[in-house]
């Protein structure tokens, strides 16, 4: 029978905790059986094998196990107290359906059982890979050092594979459920795979560098909405991210500079986890109205041709009397009617999940009129990057009204503080 689990060898004689031989926490196999060659009454053997000593150290069982504590075994911990040698093997991180069954088979060895009763194991030396601590992290940099022919260890949380040549994401890829940090950047991606959202535990994932056109609504609906912290999408071919972005609710730190955004999500100011935003050198003429919701630490927009705001030139979109369909809108979404496509049909739906905001607080969907004013940034943001050389910190953002009243007076106070 073997277990593998982490141990700790020490000596009961010595005043303070001694390892002899076998690192405080080290990753080990665990044997238990007779030494090869030796007769039936050669007794039972406890072998501990390390990376450091695969060979192993032997220890006797039969009548030479004083205590067994076992009150954390639900936990993976034990321990077994031995006679000759004094010392506790330690044993943690294990399974703990494992170590129960481990722990019964050592106990009946103690007590004599016949052996042929006894689950055992040869007593041989471990391999590498089964004392060997798994894989945890991975770096590769060049296309010459990517692995071809075999594949990535399950372990990995943090997997970097740049400037490898890349033309799409490796399937293998995303089979590491442990993956916590995926770095992609400096490759030739086109496109990304929807099965990168079943990379449930993934925080950070960078895509710099690639020739991104999109980035998937799917991938936003997916359990990265949970996990997902770090997105780089910088240096690629971006022109607008989906509806959904803003699902992706957890993101701490957002980078979309050089790419071809003509806009910014429209619900950006539903990302209230959102600390940095970069989108630095894209295409950009004005902000969306959500922007004003954001509470960031760092902000970038350098770089981009944002027009020049003109409140009194209004794009009216205003259609009097409203709609039927308007006025349902307004009501659904002011008096917070419950929704939903088992209620609604699908693209209703999809229409009031984008619907405006009026300076007033209500709501409106597709009558409204609509102008630019500037707003300085570090309304927004604790620091922030110039937006052009002159040394500005403002930039145009969108302003929506429901009705003639509301941009009336607004029309009323912006003249009064620029008169």
């Amino acid at each position: 029978m073997r277990l593998q689990c982490e141990v700790e060898v020490v000596s009961r004689f010595l005043p303070t905790c001694g390892l002899q031989g076998r690192g405080r926490g080290t990753r080990a196999l665990l044997s238990l059986g007779r030494p090869p060659g030796r007769t039936r009454d050669a007794g039972v053997y406890l072998m501990v094998c390390t990376a450091r000593d695969r060979v192993g150290a032997r220890y006797k069982v039969q009548e030479n196990i004083e205590r067994f504590f076992t009150r954390f075994v639900e936990e993976g911990k034990a321990t077994v107290r031995l006679r000759e040698p004094a010392v506790d093997v330690c044993l943690s991180k294990a399974n703990a359906s494992h170590l129960k069954t481990f722990l019964s088979a050592v106990r009946l060895a103690h007590q004599g059982t016949d052996i042929g009763a006894l689950p055992l194991s040869a007593l041989v030396p471990a391999k590498t890979s089964e004392v060997e601590k798994p894989k945890t992290k991975m770096i590769i940099t060049s296309r010459r050092d990517y692995p071809l022919t075999k594949n990535f260890p399950y372990s990995l949380e943090h997997l970097q594979t740049s400037y490898c040549k890349l033309a799409r994401v490796d399937t293998r890829m995303l089979c590491l459920k442990k993956l916590r940090k995926l770095d992609l950047s400096h490759n030739h991606i086109k496109q990304l795979p929807a099965t990168i959202g079943d990379l449930t535990c993934l925080q950070e994932l960078n895509l710099h560098d690639n020739h991104l056109e999109s980035f998937s609504g799917a991938l936003c609906n997916s359990t990265l909405q949970k996990s997902l912290q770090f997105l780089d999408l910088s240096q690629n071919k971006i022109k607008a991210l989906p509806i959904q972005f803003c699902q992706l609710r957890e993101l701490v730190n957002l980078k979309l500079d050089d790419n071809e955004l003509i806009r910014l999500p429209f619900k950006i100011g539903q990302l209230d986890h959102l600390r940095f935003l970069s989108a630095a050198r894209n295409k950009l003429p004005f902000l969306p109205s959500d922007f004003r919701k954001l509470c960031l630490e760092n902000l970038d927009l350098f770089g981009n041709p944002f027009e020049q705001p003109n409140p009194l030139i209004p794009n009216i979109q205003l259609k009097i009397p409203l709609t039927l369909l308007e006025c349902a809108a307004r009501a659904t979404l002011n008096y917070r009617i419950p929704y939903g496509c088992h209620l609604l049909p699908s693209h209703l739906c999809e229409d009031l999940e984008v619907a405006k905001t009026c300076q007033c607080g209500r709501a409106c969907l597709s009558s409204f009129i609509q102008i630019t004013v500037t707003m300085n940034l570090h309304h927004v943001a604790h620091t922030v990057v110039l937006v052009d050389n002159m040394g500005g910190t403002e930039a145009p953002i969108i302003c929506y009204f429901c009705s003639l009243d509301c941009y009336s007076q607004f029309l009323d106070r912006y003249l009064q503080s620029n008169g």
